[in-house]
């Protein structure tokens, strides 16, 4: 299915429970817990079918505890290549959802490095989506051709299913955000805003991948 691949050998062997000083100093709490977060624009923007423009946010990361994660989030869409994607066809993997859209400047610089991050789990059990939340096809084709991006995105403009699936999981207070699952679907950790490199990303995956090995 395009750029989703399932792993073709054992899980390798990540770092331990990461280097935590490395992303220390970019971890602020997003609050006591996902449904604690009140203030949620991108939803309410997603519901009332408004969702133009960049919403700006200082980046912020919530990792959340296995304990403490809700249900998986069962989503579908329709990729820039006309290919139905759904989390059935992920199953199993550690997965990767950037929340984006072509005009979304942070959007363009955090390309770069979650492209990196897919390159370097690729064939791990670790699968990327993007949700594009309001262009159509030929426009997210353009931004992957320029950005240099070869995961699949959804094209979420039109019905908007995998973005209100997410929103009734979380609260997306920016564009862009994305989320990290674990195996089982469930949201593990949120990142807020545009990245701050790659390596906050990379340890979160690794983490991740860390509790099914």
């Amino acid at each position: 299915m395009g750029a989703v691949r399932k792993p073709t050998a054992a899980p390798v062997s990540r770092a331990p429970r990461m280097r935590r000083a490395l992303a220390a100093a970019a971890v602020v709490a997003v609050g006591a817990g996902l449904a604690a977060c009140a203030a949620d624009p991108v939803a309410e923007a997603y519901q009332n079918g408004t969702n133009q423009g960049y919403i700006p946010s200082d980046f912020r990361v919530k990792e959340i505890p296995e304990g403490e994660r809700g249900e998986p989030v069962e989503w579908a869409g329709v990729t820039e290549d006309g290919d139905e994607l759904t989390s059935d066809d992920v199953a199993g993997d550690v997965t990767v959802v950037n929340f984006w859209y072509a005009a979304c400047g942070p959007c363009r610089v955090e390309a770069a490095d979650l492209e990196a991050v897919w390159q370097e789990y690729e064939g791990d059990g670790v699968s990327f989506v993007g949700v594009n939340t309001y262009d159509q096809a030929d426009t997210a084709k353009a931004f992957a051709e320029q950005w240099g991006v070869t995961y699949p995105s959804l094209i979420d403009i039109d019905d908007g299913r995998a973005k209100l699936a997410f929103a009734g999981a979380t609260s997306i207070a920016a564009t862009p955000t994305t989320l990290v699952l674990d195996t089982e679907g469930r949201i593990a950790a949120v990142l807020i805003g545009q990245l701050e490199g790659a390596s906050i990303l990379s340890t979160l995956v690794a983490d991740t991948l860390a509790e099914s090995a």
